[in-house]
């Protein structure tokens, strides 16, 4: 039910007290969930590294659905350093690596939807769309009719890939720089 009731968004007196740092762009959830660090379940952040973050998508394609982003509010490839560039596909390869361990996927989608006439709702902050895909799963639905089929919650989805995450850390198995 939540994800076809409205979501709570954090009331403006709240988004009002988080220091975003400079170049952010106070509209941009992306940036909002990079410099509330108190309100990560809230704004489903799985992890944070050193130049970037992961979020669940709120309103995903499918199950698992993850956006992967730059910490900095970043428009274009060529504003990436190499460091940047380089960690955002090493945290793409890990997280489909923990989709796969806790989901089971039997494919992915990987891809980044470059400015709005490519199909970014979000144009202003890259971001690198991981969609978790089984064969015959559901995501014709929304393009037939209108319909998203989601059999998982994002709050037990988030918790889910945070345990396994911290598992994985405990373990030594995640490069450092994981979450914050």
């Amino acid at each position: 039910m939540s994800y076809v009731q409205p979501a709570e968004k954090p009331s403006d007196s709240e988004d009002g007290q988080i220091e975003l740092p400079p170049g952010a762009d106070s509209q941009c959830f992306i940036c909002r969930a990079v410099a509330d660090t108190s309100a990560d379940r809230r704004r489903y952040v799985v992890e944070r590294s050193q130049h970037s973050v992961t979020i669940l998508n709120c309103y995903p394609y499918n199950n698992g659905h993850l956006l992967i982003a730059p910490r900095l509010h970043r428009a274009r490839l060529d504003q990436l350093t190499p460091e940047e560039q380089l960690e955002l596909v090493q945290v793409i390869a890990r997280m489909v690596a923990l989709l796969e361990k806790v989901l089971h996927p039997q494919g992915f989608n990987v891809g980044l939807n470059l400015g709005r006439a490519a199909g970014a709702g979000l144009p202003g902050h890259l971001h690198w769309h991981v969609v978790p895909r089984w064969s015959g799963d559901t995501n014709f639905m929304p393009v037939l009719a209108s319909i998203d089929v989601i059999p998982q919650s994002l709050d037990a989805l988030w918790g889910l890939l945070v345990d396994e995450l911290a598992r994985q850390r405990s373990a030594g198995n995640t490069p450092e720089g994981g979450v914050d």
